[in-house]
């Protein structure tokens, strides 16, 4: 009769090395698996005004770092701002050329040390962002302003943009040509009725009372547009006629000044000559 063969039972002291092997290899293996998880990029928001583009996203990293990708639609992504701690990045030369496209971005989120990171990083789509219908107008400037009797003159200052068309950067009027619209508030300085005027031009030339001082502001408006029509207002300019009148009345006063000088110097000349010859006819003749 053969004896029945157990099953072989490790030792005490055979185990603990099996186990102590095991418990190295889960401990770099979590290791291994944290190194790799990156926080992904969330509220990703377009700030643009006069086309100066910027892409703003949250939260700032603290293990991680990010890199941007911008894309026209059915276009191929381009890289920017690579390896950035930031949670911002300047995408106005990227749009710069073609305003009227829509665009697209995204953000890529890396660990911090990306030199060592394989596979395809994490990311986060923007939303789709046209220039053209959503950059916001900046508050214009006013360039000069004069009033002359009943005509007040207003020129704006024509904006400067980043676009660009065969290499040479457009004004706001450049781009949006003639559907960019001002409006001037005006109104007279001692008073609060305000009055509108609009010009799809630079420049306003409306009709005044004589001898009142004005003040007013400037609006730059897109009718055409569903949102972000209009601008701030300018600041508040006036003019200053008062000062005018002053200036002539000292002018004036000035003049009438000398006049009255230079006829009392002549006058008292006068007397003179007079008083001399009067002395000479009455005084004796010589004896001969």
């Amino acid at each position: 009769m053969e004896t029945p063969t157990w099953p072989r039972v490790p030792s005490p002291e055979a185990a603990v090395p099996r186990m102590l092997l095991l418990s190295w290899v889960l401990l770099q293996v979590a290791r291994t698996s944290g190194t790799t998880e990156v926080v992904v990029a969330y509220n990703l928001t377009w700030k643009s005004t006069n086309f100066k583009t910027i892409l703003e996203w949250e939260p700032k990293p603290i293990n991680h770092i990010y890199t941007v990708q911008i894309s026209p639609r059915l276009g191929n992504w381009k890289s920017r701002c690579f390896y950035t701690t930031d949670t911002e990045c300047d995408l106005t030369d990227e749009i710069g050329n073609d305003v009227n496209q829509t665009y697209q971005a995204r953000v890529l989120s890396y660990p911090a040390d990306a030199t060592d990171y394989s596979g395809e990083p994490p990311f986060t789509n923007s939303p789709e962002f046209t220039p053209y219908v959503e950059t916001k107008l900046g508050r214009p400037k006013i360039q000069s302003f004069k009033q002359i009797g009943t005509k007040l003159n207003v020129t704006i200052q024509d904006t400067c943009t980043l676009v660009r068309r065969n290499g040479t950067f457009l004004s706001l009027r450049d781009v949006f040509g003639k559907n960019l619209i001002y409006t001037l508030y005006y109104w007279k300085a001692s008073s609060t009725g305000k009055k509108t005027a609009k010009t799809n031009t630079n420049e306003f030339l409306i009709d005044v009372d004589e001898g009142e001082s004005y003040c007013f502001s400037v609006q730059a408006v897109i009718p055409s547009r569903k949102a972000n029509q209009k601008s701030p207002e300018s600041p508040t300019a006036c003019t200053s006629h008062e000062k005018g009148v002053l200036l002539v009345i000292v002018i004036v006063v000035l003049v009438v000044l000398i006049l009255t000088i230079i006829l009392s110097v002549t006058l008292y000349k006068c007397r003179k000559v007079r008083a001399r010859q009067s002395g000479k006819e009455s005084s004796p003749l010589n004896a001969a």
